[in-house]
């Protein structure tokens, strides 16, 4: 017997909702596993996929089907880097980008944003994607969850200032 639409997407919302009060992708391993356990156990998880589901296969439930995407879509959310990087968040893209998610407009102007601890990825993958595009520019960069690796000035020096020599001109830091 498989968990109904209606079931597994009202159980998703409540997680997701969950995640997002944790700060979910600052949670360490052990963190999200006492979640996973929380969660399994509780009237409003657990008990609901009961009926659906052998109780062994809950918690791999919950962390495969329902939290595997969380992260993915949250970061594909354009709408407050765009705002950040002073753009409106209705502009039209002429190209999309994961891994590290990103945008091309008609300008030539590239935006980039990741979890701030793969800075690197991020800004090489800017660099190279305004090198090998016709036309573009490292227009923004934005640092998401900054504050769990880059809490301070002094922790983000170096990021700035490798921003600064691959051409990019706005990098912003989101906490």
């Amino acid at each position: 017997m498989s968990v109904p639409d209606v079931i597994r997407a009202e159980v998703r919302d409540y997680l997701w909702a969950e995640a997002d009060r944790l700060y979910w992708s600052t949670l360490s391993a052990g963190e999200k596993a006492r979640w996973y356990g929380i969660w399994t156990e509780s009237e409003a998880v657990g008990r609901r996929l009961a009926p659906f589901l052998d109780p062994r296969k809950i918690r791999v439930y919950i962390k495969d089907t329902l939290l595997k995407s969380y992260t993915r879509e949250r970061m594909a959310d354009v709408g407050p880097v765009m705002r950040l990087l002073g753009l409106p968040p209705e502009e039209e893209a002429v190209r999309e980008f994961i891994k590290p998610h990103g945008r091309l407009f008609a300008d030539g102007r590239l935006v980039a944003w990741s979890k701030a601890v793969d800075w690197k990825l991020t800004l090489m993958t800017i660099h190279e994607r305004a090198f090998t595009i016709h036309g573009a520019r490292a227009y923004g960069v934005a640092l998401l969850e900054a504050a769990t690796k880059h809490p301070d000035e002094s922790t983000r020096a170096v990021v700035n200032e490798a921003a600064r020599r691959l051409s990019v001109e706005r990098l912003v830091w989101i906490d």
